[in-house]
């Protein structure tokens, strides 16, 4: 194992978090159970060479869920040949009835064979109501609470794609360790819960910086040339690991290679903010020139964030993020990609796209954006640009 790789303490877990995690929702075979002799050999051999190599770099955070199909069940398989007290093991389950919850812990425990994960979050935590769901008396947290008494489950969190005020309001429980959340560069909704979870001394864990932050494995020209001498994977990771409330950014892995251009940013990492400081300026110079230095400074002004209480259930503010960041930087794949799970993807990616608006309604609803007036032909211009063939989440594809 490399010993050069950057650690910080994961808060009150106390465990020293690589800053990169080799995340399991990629490698595996299908995002469904299936027989082991459906597997074929080279997925797993992919597999296996896939954590041997991440372990090799000193990215000994590994994570999976219940939900990502033969991934448990695969890594289980690899999990006995290794030294576990070297790994820290994390495992993800879905809120539900509480007998019914048990049982899957038990699954997942059985398809990893372990006796222990040092990190269990509930998974999928993006509505108000899944969060009350997992706090009620006898619920999902007080199993939870039964397996942290016997020593099978060391520390819990949640991972969550909620609004930032009920990540916000789950921090501030003071129930949960820690807490995975989208937080990089095109996507700062979310730094008040990241605050508050520093306040509870949480650890953050952020989820997908290059795939939901841009698709970076795969960038357009503009975006490499404003990035240069950076990638613009390196320059997101070291925009996020520039702030100390931030521990450690997923990779998700579907090859030993996929953690290269990653581990290739570290050479910046003791002076991250000096290295993205000149990026961060052409970038910004860039959304200007587009948009106008009024639109780069108070887009999201005035635009509610609730996205249920507006015409339509649209949801105004992320359209408008999907245009700010994705027509100047040629992000056009990555916004499309986006777009067009509105309406498809549940509490994952929730709201309506801007296929059918009510203008006068959209104006009235957003009054207090210094840009109502000129709100629904942008809408409407945004989904001329980026309206499509629906999209599914990856694990539903």
């Amino acid at each position: 194992m490399v010993h050069n790789m950057p650690r910080r303490r994961f808060g009150r877990t106390e465990l020293q978090m690589p800053v990169f995690s080799c995340g399991g929702m990629r490698y595996q075979y299908k995002w469904q159970d299936v027989e082991p002799s459906e597997v074929p050999a080279e997925n797993q051999e992919n597999l296996e060479a896939t954590i041997r190599r991440s372990l090799e770099l000193g990215i000994n955070h590994i994570e999976t869920a219940r939900g990502y199909g033969s991934s448990e069940m695969q890594l289980g398989w690899v999990l006995p040949k290794l030294d576990r007290s070297k790994i820290i093991l994390q495992t993800k389950i879905a809120p539900m009835d509480a007998a019914k919850f048990r049982e899957t812990i038990e699954k997942s425990m059985a398809y990893l064979k372990v006796d222990h994960v040092d990190l269990f979050a509930f998974h999928g935590v993006n509505t108000g109501e899944l969060l009350d769901q997992v706090l009620e008396p006898g619920g999902c947290l007080s199993v939870v609470r039964e397996y942290q008494k016997q020593g099978r489950i060391r520390s819990v969190g949640l991972s969550t794609h909620a609004p930032c005020d009920v990540i916000t309001r789950a921090c501030a429980t003071g129930e949960f360790d820690y807490v995975n959340l989208h937080w990089y560069w095109i996507n700062q909704f979310n730094w008040e819960a990241v605050r508050e979870a520093t306040r509870q001394d949480m650890g953050v864990f952020i989820i997908s910086p290059s795939d939901k932050g841009g698709r970076l494995y795969d960038p357009p020209q503009r975006l490499v040339d404003l990035c240069a001498p950076l990638t613009p994977m390196a320059f997101n990771n070291l925009f996020c690991l520039s702030h100390p409330e931030i521990h450690t950014l997923s990779i998700g892995a579907s090859r030993p290679t996929d953690f290269d251009a990653h581990v290739a940013s570290l050479p910046h990492y003791d002076n991250a903010a000096e290295a993205i400081a000149p990026v961060l300026d052409n970038l910004n110079a860039r959304l200007t020139a587009f948009h106008g230095s009024d639109w780069t400074s108070k887009w999201q002004d005035g635009i509610p964030k609730d996205w249920e209480a507006l015409p339509g259930g649209v949801h105004v503010l992320e359209i408008l993020r999907l245009f700010t960041f994705g027509a100047p930087l040629d992000l056009t794949e990555w916004a499309k990609s986006r777009y067009n799970l509105f309406g498809h993807a549940n509490h994952w990616f929730p709201g309506n796209s801007a296929a059918d608006i009510d203008a006068a309604a959209i104006r009235e609803a957003c009054a207090a954006s210094p840009f109502a007036d000129r709100l629904p032909q942008l809408l409407s211009t945004v989904h001329a640009m980026y309206g499509g063939i629906a999209q599914k989440r990856l694990s539903e594809s």
